[in-house]
């Protein structure tokens, strides 16, 4: 088996990262479940350049086109600033009614997504050239990691960590063996990459998840990511 069963709660990097509620997190999550149908057909999670349109069926006035800003929120007539960063266009039809309400009878509207800012997913740790990458079309870890420049030589690639939000603010993490994935295409190495999947490179084996992220990447990931973890919960 490639992947190990890893305790996930990621409170110390969401809570640091953010004064947001932390989001929800597993309690446990085998490697082998991320490329699962329910995580490929996943729903698209708005994030900070996205272009976004609102279409208001009972007050056609009020519908627009809106870019979410790199604070992760849209500004809506009527309704004011709202976070749109990590829903998904039901999730942020749903507090666009909850706010209209008070100003409409029986808002009716729909959010669509009009256009999509960069994919990027962040690569740190024992790589040669940690940061923030495009996702050229559909990769895995071990790419994304040859794109920072791949591995040093005090990487333990056996000991990869992966972490990665789902739509309903729920924080996963698995470790992963980037060294069978290079051996076996069918194992659980070779998982596809979403938009803002945080891939971690660890120099020595790791022992405890929960102090190692509080201690090591909390204080690596760039702005954005940062605020697309932190965000989730604070809605609900």
């Amino acid at each position: 088996m490639s992947a190990r069963l890893l305790i996930a709660p990621l409170a110390a990097l969401l809570c640091a990262c953010s004064s947001a509620p932390a989001a929800v997190t597993s309690a446990d999550f085998p490697a082998e479940a991320w490329s699962g149908a329910i995580l490929a057909d996943a729903p698209y999670l708005f994030a900070p350049g996205d272009r976004l349109e609102v279409i208001v069926h009972t007050a056609p006035e009020l519908s627009r086109e809106l870019v979410i800003a790199p604070d992760g929120r849209i500004h809506m007539p009527l309704a004011g600033s709202v976070m749109a960063m990590a829903l998904t266009p039901d999730e942020l039809a749903t507090i666009l009614r909850q706010a209209l309400a008070s100003e409409l009878l029986d808002p009716d509207l729909d959010v669509v997504a009009t256009e999509f800012a960069s994919q990027k997913v962040f690569v740190g740790g024992e790589v040669s050239a940690p940061g923030m990458f495009d996702i050229p079309g559909q990769i895995d870890p071990y790419q994304a990691i040859v794109m920072a420049g791949g591995l040093t030589r005090d990487a333990q690639a056996s000991n990869v960590l992966l972490i990665r939000r789902l739509p309903g603010g729920e924080v996963r993490s698995a470790l992963i063996d980037v060294r069978t994935g290079l051996s076996d295409p069918g194992s659980a190495g070779w998982l596809p990459l979403r938009r803002f999947d945080v891939i971690y490179v660890p120099r020595s084996r790791i022992a405890e998840q929960n102090q190692f992220v509080a201690q090591y990447i909390r204080d690596v990931l760039p702005v954005p990511f940062s605020l697309f973890y932190a965000v989730s919960g604070a809605h609900r």
